[in-house]
Parts: C-alpha cells; structure tokens; sequence
C-alpha cells in the first residue's frame, strides 16, 4: 500500500478510495498520535471541523466527528467554509487540531482530508507518518484505548466561524475598495457564502457566480479552473476585475477588465510590488516554485527583489518561507500565502489584497500586472515511461544540454516526473511561441527513447 498522506493531505474518490470507515479510523488515529506528543496536555482537546459543500463531505463529517468525539475530543463543527478559514479558527479559537473535509480543485467524487496543527499550521510530516502508522495498525484488528463517561468527546455547531474569518480579513485589508465594480466565481465551492461577503463589506460592489452549491456541482466549469464564465461576466457588467477561487477558496486567479487572465505569478509580482511599498516584503523577497515562469523571475531582478525557488507545491513554499521568514509566497496556480496573516493559501485574502492594489493606485488591474511579461510557455505530459530515471539518463541528460544552449538566457527547460502519475513533465519556455514548441517535442521525443 502507498503513503496515504500526499503533499496536500489524504485524496480520493469518496466511499471508493475515501471511505467513512477510513475518515473515522485516521481521525482516531490523529487524536491518538497529538495525546502521545503531548498536545494535549493538562487539558481536554479541542478540535475544529471544517468541509466543502461536496455531498460527500456529509457523511465523512459526521464520520470525523465520531472519531474524534470516540477519542475524547470536544469537537467545533464550523460547516462549510474554505480551507484558510478552517486553519485560522483553528488558531483563533485555540484549537489542539483542525480537520478540513475538501478535495480542492478536483471534480465532485473526489475528496480528501486534511489535518491542521494547533495555531492551524499543517502537521509535521512525521506526525502524519506516525497517524497513516497507527491508523494501519488498528485497521487491521489492534484495540483502541477508548474514553467512557464524561471523558468522551462533545460536539458542538459553531455558526460564528464566517463572520470571525471574515472579520479577520477585513482587519488586514490595506485600502478599501470603494468605487470597484468585481465579478466573483467562487466555483460553488466553500467560499460561496464567505467571499461575496468580504468584498462587499470591504467597499467594492460585487456581482457573483458560481455561488449556489448543490453538493453536486462544485468545480463543475467554473471556479479558477475554468475561467471562460469569468471572464465573459467581467465584459457583459463592464467590471473592473473578476477574481475567481477553487472548491475550498485557497487559490486566487485574476480576470483584468478586459477579460486578460491574471496567473499566479502575475498576482505575486503585483502584490510584492505593493507590499514592498508598505515595507513589509521581508528582505524583499519572494517564495516560488520552479514552474514559475521565467517572466517573472524577470520582472522581479527588474525591479530589485529577489526570488527564492523551491520544489513544486505549495507546501515546500510555505516551508521556505517559515524557515526564512519571508512574507510572500505562492505558484502559478493561484496558490499565494500571505504568511503575516494566514498559515496556508488564501485565495478571498488574495483577491482582497489584489483589488485594495487596483483600488490604492488608480491603475487598472492589466496595467499593474503589466510589470512582468508572460514568456511563452509549453507542457508535455510524456506517460508510460520510467520517470525515476529521469536524473540518472545520460542521454536524457545530452538532450536537455542541447535545448539549453538553443535557448540560451532568454528561455529554459524544465523535466519533471509527476508525484502522481506514471509520467514526466516536460516544460519550455523561450521568447518565441514556436521555438517553445520545437524544443519541448523534441525533449518529448527524448524522453520517450531514453526512459521508454
């Protein structure tokens, strides 16, 4: 069996992979692991319990909640709020642990778990190793210590948890947004309800979609992975901007008023520029991944700040950042993490941020993003092939060697083997669109022969 825990918590097809038996057994699992570090200590625990409106966030809720209860840990049932909302409660209100039921961007039949420390950090990688290890050994027939009496859990629905992360984010907002007309299209996904809520409060006059879950139709062509219904709302209200979010709200993607997509690295640039001028862009520096692009690293030399890459996934930006103390993060994807505000991206505080900028200076969303230029950018997905061998191939290795020296300053190359998929990642970036074209095919083309 391969590790449950993945970069981004515990995924699957729900009542398939994802079943409510696994749900109760590794929750059970997480209060045991937390008592035995001493989390615990001195006190009864305290867990705040979050999900996405996925129908099948229902039953793995209630299984959750058994589990830890069953383990002696008074639970906070916040319902349906966005990821970063369930990790700030969970510091906010001093909880010992947070649990978000969401599967992200992914389609509906998907969904996951996530576990968040006290202070609504994610959990040290050893401490999941040490849950997926428990969880195993009792799924296999080892008795847990169980509580009786007054020593099992209590539940409780907290209702107050939207307007306090609402509160929160309009507490770090640098600029009202008076006078900004902004489409919304929170994908039928957890901020339907929390975002239109913020930037109307904020000052901005909102016009939304993608805000009537049903259980059934998160992510479903619409959200930031489907940006068409954005953009063409931004033209037809004549909007200053649309900002569009995921099924649990922790990614950002942009629309400007023209309808241009705004990426991940497009919002990091506008909002490092604008956090430098407030001077809280700590050794003005920002956290990216490799798969930025090289526009952007471009743009940010330009301009004197300094980029730090790490591995792709959010979890190694947030790592570097805490271990450095950098203030912003993020990927092309949209996932931007504000670190002086939330422990995790933060895809309504994103967008805040992102509009107070456009409102702050005058300028129009295109024209801000307009610092950094997109470099053409092409991705191979090359499948069937021995990605472990992807660092060892020498004639993979020649090949890649070639296609640097065409490209020289103005482009690069990037092979990736997928943490997921039996495949590897070729991605190419130069100055002109066909040349990226040229390059990546024939770096497909290698792939295949040297690890086919």
């Amino acid at each position: 069996m391969g590790r449950l825990f993945g970069t981004d918590g515990v995924r699957g097809v729900a009542n398939a992979d994802l079943t409510a038996e696994m749900a109760l057994g590794l929750s059970v699992a997480a209060a045991h692991v937390l008592a035995e570090a001493g989390t615990f200590e001195g006190h009864k625990p305290l867990a705040v319990v979050g999900r996405d409106p996925r129908a099948s966030g229902e039953f793995l809720e209630a299984a959750v909640v058994a589990g830890l209860a069953s383990a002696g840990v008074d639970v906070l049932r916040v319902g349906v709020l966005p990821t970063p909302a369930v990790a700030y409660l969970t510091g906010s209100l001093g909880a010992d642990l947070g649990v978000m039921l969401s599967a992200s961007h992914n389609a509906m039949p998907d969904n996951g778990i996530k576990f968040f420390a006290r202070g609504g950090h994610k959990l040290a990688d050893d401490l999941e190793d040490r849950i997926e290890g428990v969880y195993e050994e009792h799924r296999t027939g080892a008795p847990w210590d169980r509580p009786t009496g007054a020593g099992v859990g209590r539940l409780t629905s907290y209702d107050e948890g939207l307007d306090q992360y609402v509160g929160h984010l309009l507490g770090v907002l640098p600029h009202p947004l008076d006078g900004l007309k902004i489409v919304l299209d929170e994908a039928h996904g957890a901020a339907a309800r929390v975002s239109p809520e913020a930037f109307t409060r904020a000052g901005a006059e909102v016009v939304s979609i993608g805000t009537e879950p049903d259980g059934l139709n998160i992510n479903d062509g619409c959200g930031s992975t489907h940006l068409d219904p954005l953009k063409a709302a931004v033209i037809e209200h004549g909007a200053d901007l649309g900002i569009a979010h995921d099924g649990d709200a922790d990614r950002c993607l942009a629309v400007d008023h023209e309808g241009n997509e705004i990426d991940g690295d497009q919002i990091l640039a506008v909002l490092a520029l604008a956090m430098r001028e407030r001077s809280v862009l700590r050794g003005d520096t920002v956290v990216a991944t490799v798969m930025s692009n090289l526009g952007f690293k471009l743009a940010l030399e330009r301009e004197g700040l300094k980029l730090v890459q790490t591995a792709v996934g959010d979890r190694y930006v947030l790592e570097e950042m805490k271990e450095h103390g950098y203030a912003l993060g993020g990927e092309q994807s949209g996932h931007v993490i504000i670190l002086d505000h939330a422990t995790t991206g933060d895809g309504t505080l994103t967008g805040l941020l992102l509009a107070a900028r456009v409102a702050q200076s005058g300028r129009t969303l295109k024209d801000l993003a307009s610092v950094m230029e997109r470099l053409p950018q092409v991705l191979i997905n090359v499948r069937d092939v021995d990605k472990s061998r992807v660092r060892t191939s020498a004639e993979l290795a020649g090949a890649v060697a070639d296609a640097e020296r065409e490209l020289g300053s103005t482009g690069r190359v990037l092979l990736r083997p997928s943490g997921t998929e039996p495949l590897v990642r070729v991605m190419v970036e130069a100055a002109d669109i066909d040349q990226a074209r040229s390059v990546a095919g024939r770096l497909a083309d290698a792939v295949k022969s040297a690890l086919g």
